[in-house]
């Protein structure tokens, strides 16, 4: 851990003796953020440290801590029963800090489209976004996938210095831009290839795929483990984390109201939509599906509904604002 860890764990330690344990981990980071700017740079970074202090953010953090007051069970709550100890997941969304988000699904590296993607960046640049959000399917993983394979298709390692390359223009073209990458189905296909060809380094630091990423990539930030994503009450899923099919029958914005009951927005099935209702009250809920940045007619799937899009979302104090766009022969609707 890095020098300046020792204050931002003494910090938490402070804030957990100062609110108890009534108040949840994620509520108490987000106070953290709000209240020590220049000690966390996010709100991920304050809940981390939270989960150190309290035993939870792993064995290799965990044997480290010499304070254990502050170690607890997972679950938080009492067991007045003594049932036996549960490995049950605990699943909180990320709390994404931004104040402009580029949305990019669906990149496919290395079966990318350069005309989607320039006409992306073209638009892009002019937007000045200071988080850029790879929402999913970023690299294809072709070469690890269970399906019958061209032998003359890229391999797994040509994808990842394809997928370094790609991230090198992204700090060239938005400097001043945070890069979040949020794992899709596409990303299982490691995870997957693991577990059936190479179980016995299940576990180990240096095959995981978040470090095989972050070693391509300085300072990317990772989400994994099909995590939502909030960001001003909007909810940004990739697609695949409650769909029961790759392709939706009829509106895939729809669909995803009819699966969330609540503002979202998913990448995944490659089409650009929108959806919008009302309750009673007058209440607007409101869907929206991206389009790819990869190419349109694959071989597996040359007969489609896809379309080139990404989206610009603005965060604001009451709310936020999302700007859907298609992308048609190279120019951004």
């Amino acid at each position: 851990m890095a020098s300046n860890d020792g204050m931002k764990a003494s910090k938490a330690r402070e804030y957990r003796d100062k609110h108890g344990v009534k108040i949840t981990t994620s509520a108490l980071a987000r106070l953290m953020r709000e209240e020590c700017p220049l000690i966390y740079k996010n709100v991920e970074e304050a809940r981390f440290y939270l989960r150190y202090i309290e035993g939870k953010a792993g064995d290799r953090y965990r044997k480290n801590v010499k304070n254990t007051k502050y170690f607890m069970e997972e679950p938080r709550s009492c067991n007045p029963y003594q049932l036996p100890h549960s490995d049950e997941t605990n699943y909180e969304p990320f709390h994404l800090e931004a104040k402009r988000v580029l949305l990019l699904s669906d990149i496919h590296i290395p079966y990318h489209s350069i005309e989607a993607l320039t006409a992306t960046f073209d638009f892009a640049k002019k937007e000045k976004p200071d988080c850029i959000l790879l929402n999913g399917d970023t690299l294809d993983f072709f070469g690890l996938s269970k399906f019958c394979k061209d032998p003359q298709k890229r391999k797994f390692h040509e994808e990842l210095e394809a997928f370094k390359e790609f991230f090198e223009v992204l700090r060239r073209e938005f400097p001043q831009s945070k890069v979040v990458f949020k794992t899709g189905n596409h990303c299982e296909r490691y995870e997957h290839f693991l577990y059936s060809k190479a179980k016995e380094l299940v576990g180990v630091e240096e095959f995981r795929l978040e470090e095989i990423i972050k070693a391509r990539a300085n300072g990317i930030e990772f989400i994994s483990d099909k995590r939502i994503i909030n960001y001003h009450g909007l909810n940004i899923i990739h697609g695949h984390e409650f769909s029961t099919g790759f392709f939706s029958p009829v509106n895939v914005a729809r669909g995803l109201f009819l699966r969330a009951k609540t503002s979202a927005i998913q990448g995944h099935n490659h089409q650009t939509s929108e959806h919008t209702e009302s309750d009673m009250n007058g209440k607007i809920t409101t869907t929206w599906s991206t389009g790819c940045l990869c190419e349109l007619h694959p071989l597996y799937a040359p007969i489609n509904k896809w379309n080139w899009g990404f989206a610009i979302i603005d965060g604001a104090s009451d709310g936020f604002e999302v700007r859907n766009k298609r992308i048609y022969k190279g120019r951004v609707l």
